[in-house]
């Protein structure tokens, strides 16, 4: 799922360096992927909708004004105007529109769902993990098999610190689809903030086996490593997480770990 990952922040905790779940901060969610629909599903069709859909990462603002202008333009156009909202830099009020755009559509469930999802990803992005949480349980009404509204649920229920909660919903991703290695990566971290280090370690094995250049397995694996008495592998990891993702989340806290490390105890 994309920006899932990019929810990570770092923590210091009981000696440890510590990463968990949370809403991303406005000025990295700034960066983060538009949650553009995918097809299929879609709230509407026609050549205006793509029209609008198209404007939305080159001029979010033309996009308000088209779907403003648009008569006629219904769920689409309601559609097109909340994404634009996000991509303007207010994801909160798009989450809004978006939210009551899905309640009240007479789309298809799995259209809806993807709207409901679309808003839980806005609410994350403004930091408001209750909202996303709910927004995501109403999508998984409409589609409960669908692992990337599963995965979107945990990263918000992580972000409220329901780590509990989180690992049963990237569980049921993974029996859906076990490929995920974003869900594995996060269900580590659900582990580790449980305290269960062997299943954390077990997805990120599973995780490697499958990706073994994967950023954010690195920077988790860092972390197992660094909890069991490994420094010089913790490094090895963030080092290469840094080289693989620059100038990217993932590198970012890498680096902090890293520099922490570095610093040694009595600066952690």
């Amino acid at each position: 799922m994309a920006g899932a990952m990019a929810a990570f922040v770092l923590a210091v905790a009981a000696g440890g360096l510590w990463w968990h779940l949370r809403p991303v901060e406005a000025e990295a969610a700034a960066e983060e992927p538009l949650p553009i629909p995918p097809v299929p599903p879609r709230i509407a069709e026609g050549e205006a909708y793509d029209k609008c859909l198209a404007m939305l990462n080159t001029d979010p603002s033309g996009a308000i004004a088209f779907a403003e202008a648009w008569n006629g333009g219904g769920e689409g156009a309601a559609h097109c105007r909340a994404l634009s909202e996000i991509a303007l830099g207010e994801p909160d009020r798009g989450a809004e529109l978006l939210d009551k755009l899905a309640a009240a559509s007479k789309a298809a469930p799995a259209a809806r769902a993807m709207v409901f999802g679309q808003a839980g990803q806005a609410w994350i992005m403004a930091g408001a993990p209750d909202r996303a949480y709910a927004s995501a349980t109403r999508a998984l009404a409409l589609s409960p098999e669908e692992p990337d509204l599963l995965i979107e649920r945990a990263v918000a229920g992580s972000g409220l610190e329901h780590y509990d909660g989180a690992a049963e919903d990237l569980t049921r991703a993974l029996e859906v689809d076990a490929r995920r290695v974003d869900a594995l990566v996060l269900r580590a971290a659900a582990w580790r903030q449980l305290g269960k280090l062997d299943e954390a370690q077990d997805d990120i094995d599973r995780a490697f086996a499958q990706d073994s250049e994967n950023p954010d397995a690195l920077l988790e694996r860092g972390i197992l490593r660094q909890l069991r008495g490994d420094p010089a592998g913790a490094r090895r990891d963030w080092q290469r997480a840094m080289e693989l993702s620059p100038d990217t989340a993932t590198g970012d806290l890498a680096q902090q770990n890293l520099a922490l490390l570095e610093a040694g105890p009595e600066r952690r």
